[in-house]
């Protein structure tokens, strides 16, 4: 059986190189290819891939949220993480959002491989940069995380959050979430309550910490 593969990359020569290698291969076939998290969702929810490969430093909604989404629509996909970030905020961040790999894009493309055929044998496979991070934090068995304020950020406010950082007019986020102005400012609104960040400078310093968006 052939796997179908998604590639969600921004950034259109890694997708086309990724393409281009993964149709190379006679047991995957590339199902299609996309630019952004909330079109990967789309996607997902029309075509059913059995693989997605994910960037995460993408406008709009971070490679993160969209995993989340992409699985919710389609609980069956296997999500796989290909980012040049190797911070713990990043692959912990993935990994709880329900990704079977992550792979930098400093590898080689022969280890993307074993990340898919391990994610098809429903495995986990991390490259070796990232994989000390995770073993650190299970060796360490820290108690407990004390919930912090972005934990209590629907997905919803996360999307605005991300938007309202990278500049995007309350109008602009409007069309692209297809809502209501109002609904906008509202969600605004409980983000700046539930965070405690009444400035626009605020919440951007927050949402680069918190690795929603990256500055580019």
């Amino acid at each position: 059986m052939t796997i179908r593969i998604l590639v969600v990359d921004d950034h259109r020569i890694v997708c086309e190189g990724l393409v281009s290698l993964i149709n190379g291969c006679p047991d995957y076939t590339v199902a299609g290819q996309v630019e952004s998290g909330r079109a990967a969702i789309t996607f997902t929810r029309r075509h059913r891939p059995d693989i997605v490969i994910m960037d995460i430093s993408m406008p709009d909604l971070n490679g993160i949220d969209a995993t989340r989404l992409c699985i919710e629509a389609f609980p069956p996909v296997k999500v796989i993480a290909l980012s040049m970030h190797s911070d713990r905020r990043y692959v912990m961040g993935m990994l709880k959002a329900g990704a079977r790999g992550y792979i930098l894009k400093e590898s080689v493309f022969q280890e993307l491989l074993q990340a898919i055929e391990a994610a098809c044998n429903d495995q986990v496979y991390l490259s070796p940069k990232v994989a000390g991070t995770v073993v650190h934090d299970l060796i360490r068995k820290e108690p407990p995380r004390i919930p912090c304020p972005a934990d209590t950020l629907t997905v919803k406010e996360r999307e605005v959050l991300q938007m309202i950082a990278e500049g995007r007019a309350t109008r602009q986020m409007a069309r692209v979430l297809n809502v209501s102005v109002k609904t906008v400012e509202a969600r605004r609104k409980s983000i700046m309550n539930k965070l405690g960040l009444h400035t626009i400078a605020g919440l951007t310093k927050y949402a680069i910490r918190e690795g929603l968006t990256t500055l580019q």
